[in-house]
């Protein structure tokens, strides 16, 4: 049987116009570091069109994800704060700034977090599955759950894709998406082994930083999306690599096709985790482990670097897997030497790349953050939304947008400001049309 031709396409989160240092996620030392820094969320939203250019320009299917309706004034209004918009948001601020914050934050840039995928073959009833997540942990990423929905449903939509709200808004069932789940295959138009990565289960959690992915969150996910318990592997996250910053696994773990990249540090039981996708991939591929050691980079250098949240990519016309690293990997010395290791070796990653996302990676974001990777067939993929799917122009279209409607530096002085209401509506009113999101996509339209 001929098999059809199948892609792992990227959709990437457009960087919104708060894009802000707001220090708001709790366990992500870039976060917490640089908290009170003046962005630039001009300058943030065309790094990332840059490394979507790149990655369109090497093959790989590129869609784009639009940024949430921030301030988020409905939020604000449903906590009791009256009143014009201008003054719902002066009164948060002056009475509940940190909330004013979370109603602020461009978080729903890093698509990582958007949902958790499972392509059709994978699936027991043959269609591409897709899990809002709820982000519960923290208050920011909390709010995110509905327009994801909403944006995922526009990006796909027909019943070739079953789209799912997110999860029951219960901290047992915390997910944080895909920033906490690897797809292992042969090819990815073959049946794959599906890796859910854990912090918590339903005992109380007494670390130092929050351990956001929960046990029940992963079970719920898997039997959702109808995939064969044979071929799902459910691992615990080490708690070791939760305290010194790796507040999602992909901070310490990055995999396609065959091959899982990690930490010696990123999983509780390791050995167990390997022997256990050994098991699930048996009859369907041979897994191909590469381990850093803790001696070669130590868990603080990971977290510094993040080498892990690179991108893993099977690029046409390349041979072996590439890695797309944030620039900060090549200036952080170990992990620059991991690198040149890699490239140097027999093994399956063959070519390492490096990005500046600086304004994604002050916040804790690297290039893996920014995308949700999405396996489509062919015709899967000519059922998208075609305004969402990249090309030169709307990446022309996209930069002379945010020219026109995003600041050069925001500052949280800055983001009190109630014109920035006015200015980032405008902004999100031309996008819904360059987009093709249809009327009524963001609240303040409704």
């Amino acid at each position: 049987m001929t098999q059809m031709m199948t892609y792992e396409v990227n959709a990437d989160g457009l960087v919104g116009p708060t894009h802000a240092y707001g220090g708001l996620s709790a366990g992500n030392l870039a976060s917490q570091t640089n908290k009170g820094e003046v962005s630039n969320p001009r300058a943030a939203v065309k790094q990332g069109l840059q490394k979507m250019k790149r990655l369109m320009d090497w093959g790989v299917p590129q869609c784009v994800l639009p940024p949430h309706e921030r301030p988020y004034i409905g939020f604000l209004r449903g906590l009791g704060f009256g009143g014009s918009d201008a003054q719902v948001w002066e009164r948060a601020w002056q009475s509940a700034p940190q909330v004013a914050w979370a109603a602020s934050s461009a978080s729903a840039m890093w698509a990582a977090n958007a949902a958790t995928i499972a392509p059709s073959v994978d699936t027991g009833d043959g269609k591409l599955h897709a899990s809002a997540a709820n982000l519960l942990t923290m208050l920011h990423r909390s709010l995110e759950g509905p327009q994801t929905t909403r944006a995922l449903q526009a990006l796909m939509p027909g019943d070739r894709f079953a789209v799912h709200a997110p999860l029951h808004a219960h901290a047992d069932f915390a997910d944080e998406g895909a920033a906490n789940h690897v797809r292992l295959c042969a090819d990815h138009g073959t049946p794959g082994v599906h890796l859910f990565v854990y912090g918590r289960d339903h005992k109380a959690w007494d670390g130092q930083n929050p351990a956001r992915q929960t046990l029940a969150s992963c079970h719920a996910l898997a039997t959702r999306h109808q995939l064969d318990p044979e071929r799902v592997v459910i691992a615990q996250q080490s708690r070791m690599a939760i305290e010194a910053g790796a507040f999602h696994n992909d901070v310490v773990c990055v995999g396609t096709r065959e091959t899982l990249f990690y930490h010696e540090q990123a999983f509780e039981n390791p050995e167990q985790t390997l022997a256990a996708l050994r098991k699930a991939a048996d009859g369907l591929f041979e897994p191909q482990f590469v381990a850093v050691s803790a001696q070669d980079l130590s868990l603080e250098d990971a977290v510094k670097s993040y080498l892990f949240n690179s991108q893993l990519l099977s690029l046409p016309g390349r041979d072996g897997l590439t890695l797309l690293a944030p620039t900060e990997t090549q200036e952080t010395p170990t992990a620059y030497a991991v690198c040149q290791a890699l490239v140097a070796g027999n093994g399956p990653i063959r070519h390492v790349e490096y990005v500046d996302v600086r304004q994604s990676m002050r916040n804790g974001g690297g290039p893996a953050c920014l995308r949700l990777r999405v396996v489509m067939t062919a015709d899967e993929l000519a059922a998208i939304n075609p305004k969402m799917r990249l090309d030169d122009d709307l990446i022309a279209t996209l930069g002379d947008w945010a020219d026109r409607h995003y600041r050069e530096a925001l500052t949280a002085y800055d983001l009190r400001d109630p014109s920035l209401i006015t200015e980032t509506r405008e902004a999100l009113d031309a996008l819904t049309q360059i987009l093709g999101l249809g009327s009524g996509f963001y609240p303040f339209q409704r």
